[in-house]
């Protein structure tokens, strides 16, 4: 067992000192330090004797209330949610300064509002004239939210135990928050976790669903301790570029609906618009067939979405050290599939530079991408355009074979709705095709012959 470290605390200024001495070093006072009694040592055994309150333990089956869910006013944001808010759920959301999470949120508390539920929206980071300002812009001036720029999570929960619990509860943002009872300055590890926990628990005992805005740290992650991921029933991300219009609601935990579901929403002058049908989106701007295109469908949790796959292929003098440029796709998994190209086709990517781009600024997760991704590059290469009216999906082994991928009849589905009349994919889903023309693949070295037209 750890031995307990001594402290003295000086009874004029508060100061901590490890060890004693006669003047304090902050304030300058003589024989003022005086021993505090030791920290509470950690014990793996509980002594029982002083008592414990039991607890109550209830069947699977037990009756009880059935809880509805609201909706936020916003049918993409639902759908991220699965199908709207919880009452009495904890909802974090990160993403990249100037993303736009406070606006969507603003909207949601306006939609709520409107239609009759409470909502309260405390910032932390914006005075609450700022915030109105904001809502005038996005036309929500006249929603009856409750507004209070707020810090103190004691002051918070003293005014929220004074009115009755509303449906939504924003917070904006956790790292902003400041607990008496914890030592450290807000944003800070120990800050973090029991302000969080003391507004989750609020939300749990009254039902209030609580939103929580959440700083993401310069590789994309949400700052603070991970601990605050799994304390929250949702965690959402906030994704997109600040040179591309659209944005990208996606759910990374959810215990109320699918994992990796997304709402999709485009930036514009009144606030953030809802995407109802996102492949028309990323798809824009295909009028003339072009060499080096091919067009996925993806699976986002249960939507599917076409985007366009562009590459382009450059060659260099002898000598020259080629470059290789991914934007929105896996860098490892480009290198892998160029490999399995030289190695299982034939092909010479080794004096060329090689650039490959998700167009809209859409990033790709999907293994299933491997077809199409190799479809592009073969076009580039050969120069030659593919079929404006197709897609392509499937996965790619080391082998060169093309093996299934899940949801072949939803992505099938889906191409047939927007006009795509062809489609190039693992030999099991030509059984899910649906009015669509299907050619089955099995190995790579066949989209290669077919590509560039060898018998």
């Amino acid at each position: 067992m750890a031995k307990p470290k001594r402290r003295y605390v000086c009874q004029a200024c508060g100061s901590v000192a490890t060890r004693w001495q006669g003047q304090c070093a902050d304030c300058g006072e003589w024989n003022s330090l005086a021993e505090d009694a030791p920290a509470t040592v950690f014990s793996a055994k509980h002594d029982l004797s002083s008592g414990g309150r039991p607890i109550e333990f209830a069947p699977l089956d037990a009756p009880g209330e059935v809880l509805k869910r609201r909706s936020t006013g916003l049918a993409e944001f639902d759908r991220a949610l699965g199908g709207g808010l919880v009452p009495g759920s904890a909802v974090l959301m990160g993403g990249d300064p100037g993303i736009g999470k406070s606006t969507l949120l603003l909207q949601a508390s306006a939609h709520m509002a409107k239609s009759g539920a409470e909502t309260v929206y405390i910032s932390g980071e914006e005075a609450a004239g700022q915030v109105r300002l904001r809502a005038d812009r996005l036309g929500l001036g006249g929603a009856p939210v409750r507004l209070a720029a707020a810090t103190s999570v004691r002051d918070i929960l003293t005014t929220l135990a004074m009115m009755d619990p509303p449906a939504l509860l924003v917070i904006d943002s956790i790292q902003t928050m400041h607990s008496d009872q914890i030592e450290g300055a807000p944003g800070t590890v120990s800050q973090v976790r029991a302000c969080a926990f003391e507004l989750i628990r609020y939300a749990k005992d009254s039902g209030a669903a609580l939103v929580l805005v959440g700083h993401v740290t310069k590789d994309g992650s949400i700052a603070g301790p991970r601990v605050l991921e799994h304390m929250v029933d949702v965690v959402m991300s906030f994704e997109g570029e600040r040179s591309h219009q659209y944005r990208i609601l996606r759910s990374i935990k959810n215990r109320f609906g699918p994992v990796d579901e997304i709402g999709v929403f485009a930036m514009e002058g009144q606030g953030l618009a809802e995407v109802g049908n996102p492949s028309l989106l990323f798809l824009s701007g295909r009028e003339q067939p072009v060499a080096g295109s091919a067009v996925f469908p993806a699976i986002e949790g249960t939507r599917p979405v076409l985007v366009e796959i562009q590459a382009l292929i450059v060659r260099l003098a002898s000598g020259a050290t080629p470059r290789r440029a991914v934007v929105g796709w896996d860098s490892g998994r480009l290198a892998m599939l160029l490999a399995v190209l030289e190695a299982r086709c034939g092909l010479n990517f080794s004096s060329a530079e090689v650039y490959l781009n998700v167009a809209g600024g859409y990033r790709l997760a999907d293994p299933a991408a491997d077809l199409a991704v190799a479809a592009a590059l073969v076009s580039a290469l050969a120069d030659k355009p593919l079929g404006r009216d197709a897609v392509w999906f499937g996965e790619v082994s080391l082998a060169g074979e093309v093996r299934p991928v899940a949801h072949s009849g939803v992505r099938l589905r889906e191409a047939a709705k927007l006009g795509f009349t062809s489609a190039f994919g693992p030999g099991e889903a030509s059984e899910k095709r649906d009015g669509s023309r299907f050619a089955a693949i099995a190995m790579l070295p066949n989209l290669v012959d077919r590509i560039m037209g060898a018998s």
